[in-house]
């Protein structure tokens, strides 16, 4: 649950942004797939959310859902599969169709843990034709990313090659899946990404990670579940660091950032760019943040029980009050 967002909206604060979100894999198998049900609906109508799936049926269905809710803001799916150019490629069909990837899934590994092959083993196999986000971007005319959202089994830094123009020039956090070993033959890990990422200006800050135990093992370790094999990478631009010098370091997309991290669960991350943009920029009312902070502090019941105003940052922001 965010924890300045509900202020910053009823203060009007989000009425001067517009969020764009991108979800490369959007298949929504549950609630967590849908991202109004995430908390991003508090956007709209200044919200845009665009999904790609290689699945026409998923993105069909995912349209029709959005159609039947009569929503507020814009959500469209896409039937394309996105990688690192445009032509054709062959789609690894797994036993379960999320499973599916550009890459061959690695079945003598595989087998190797609980619960994996009967959901990543190849199921057939299909030529499509593959584009990339750039490319579906410039024909579309949209200029601008958010937030971007990676899950194509083992595809993904592929999907980020194929974004460098949307990734430079707008793309401020990445939730993504990364490996750590290979389940699928010859893609890349997560050392790869990582690097990737942090050339394109991107620092690490979490991994929501994923274990799995040896087949044949009837015990388990209470303290190490099983091998690392997978996780969702959380990325984020730091554009507030001195030595920071790219077009996105404006207050506007340090705000946006700001919305972006208290959604994203990193409140820490956006009360420290909230109270950057009110030291720095709080004589223009639209980045004054000073009481959407102390107001949303002041009902996190531990801090109003130990009482807020011997805050170090509170301190700092009284005197921007208005």
């Amino acid at each position: 649950m965010s924890v300045f967002l509900n202020n910053l909206k009823k203060r009007g604060h989000l009425d001067q942004i517009h969020m764009t979100v991108c979800n490369v894999g959007s298949r929504k198998l549950g609630i967590n797939d849908d991202y109004a049900s995430l908390g991003w609906e508090i956007f709209a109508p200044n919200l845009s959310i665009y999904g790609f799936d290689a699945d026409a049926d998923a993105c069909e269905e995912a349209n029709a859902n959005i159609e039947a809710r009569q929503v507020n803001w814009k959500e469209k799916h896409i039937p394309l599969a996105l990688g690192s150019s445009v032509g054709e490629s062959t789609l690894y069909v797994t036993k379960h169709p999320m499973c599916s990837s550009l890459y061959p899934p690695n079945e003598p590994y595989l087998k190797r843990f609980q619960g994996l092959s009967e959901l990543v083993n190849l199921d057939f196999s299909l030529e499509i034709e593959i584009t990339t986000l750039d490319t579906f971007c410039q024909s579309e005319g949209i200029t601008e990313i958010d937030f971007l959202q990676i899950d194509v089994q083992g595809a993904d830094l592929d999907v980020l090659k194929g974004a460098n123009a949307i990734l430079e020039n707008s793309v401020l956090a990445i939730q993504i899946e990364v490996e750590f070993s290979p389940l699928y033959q010859n893609q890349p890990l997560f050392t790869d990404v990582d690097i990737f990422l942090r050339n394109q200006g991107f620092s690490l800050f979490d991994l929501a990670t994923s274990y799995r135990t040896r087949s044949n093992s009837p015990i388990q370790s209470t303290i190490h579940p099983g091998q690392l094999l997978w996780a969702d990478a959380f990325f984020f631009r730091d554009l507030i660091k001195e030595d920071t010098d790219i077009n996105l370091k404006t207050p506007e997309q340090i705000f946006k950032l700001a919305c972006i991290a208290d959604i994203m669960h990193f409140p820490d991350y956006a009360l420290e760019l909230l109270t950057y943009l009110t030291l720095n920029y709080g004589n223009d009312s639209k980045y004054n943040f000073a009481n959407s902070i102390i107001e949303s502090l002041s009902e996190i019941p531990d801090l109003a029980q130990a009482g807020i105003e011997f805050l170090a940052v509170v301190s700092k922001l009284k005197s921007s009050m208005h």
